[in-house]
């Protein structure tokens, strides 16, 4: 009986470790999944940080932050006097993109928790709403970014990267580009810029309607 009970006992024990072991590894495999392997080489981050032509001091809200891909090179364009508000609904992505920051020493990056269906971007707003490879899997989009408009500052712009479908590595998911600009058209956003130099990504700026007379507008670059 008490050699069961001492099995019982160490299974048990075994069973907590290996929860605990994982529940500590799962921020770690999800900035492994969002990193990917060899992923500058195809998101270019460089390109899509320029192309966004971020000023010094700028307010950018990093939506779906995760393991801090664009974050801190978002940080790097804004300047010290910027601010980046790394948003994720991830608590665990969170307090490790407030650790990193910590060790960094970046104090122009402030991770936010959202809800699912609530950016919750702090006042004073943001002067750029930047998504990467999280656009498909909001529910209700057009809604979501409707409630979004009211976190922009006057001029704010709407930066939308998704995998195109068909395109995406290991099986991603994606959103047909069309799909975003009509979407966004219904929350009440016009498309300013179209970047195509990602193979796998449509690359899509967006600005409120009442900003822009209610019509797309040229932009500088690799636009069509």
């Amino acid at each position: 009986m008490r050699r069961r009970a001492r099995g019982r006992a160490a299974a048990v024990l075994a069973a907590a470790l290996l929860a605990g072991a994982l529940a500590g590894g799962c921020t770690r495999f999800k900035r492994f999944a969002y990193e990917g392997v060899g992923r500058d080489a195809w998101q270019k981050p460089d390109e899509v940080v320029a192309a966004l032509e971020l000023r010094p001091g700028d307010r950018v809200a990093d939506l779906g932050a995760g393991g801090g891909y664009f974050t801190f090179r978002l940080a790097e364009a804004v300047g010290p006097e910027g601010r980046v508000l790394a948003v994720d609904v991830d608590d665990g992505l969170l307090a490790y993109l407030a650790e990193r920051a910590r060790e960094e020493g970046r104090t122009n990056v402030e991770p936010v928790r959202a809800a699912y269906d609530d950016a919750r971007i702090p006042a004073p707003g943001a002067d750029l709403v930047f998504t990467c490879n999280t656009y498909h899997h909001l529910e209700d989009r057009s809604a979501y970014f409707a409630r979004l408009r009211s976190s922009l500052r006057p001029g704010g712009r709407v930066a939308i990267v998704d995998f195109t479908p068909g395109r995406a590595p290991f099986g991603a998911h994606g959103t047909d580009p069309d799909t975003i600009v009509r979407e966004l058209g219904d929350a009440g956003y016009a498309l300013v810029a179209r970047h195509d130099f990602l193979e796998k990504q449509s690359f899509l700026v967006f600005a409120p309607r009442e900003e822009t007379g209610g019509a797309a507008r040229p932009a500088p670059g690799d636009v069509r």
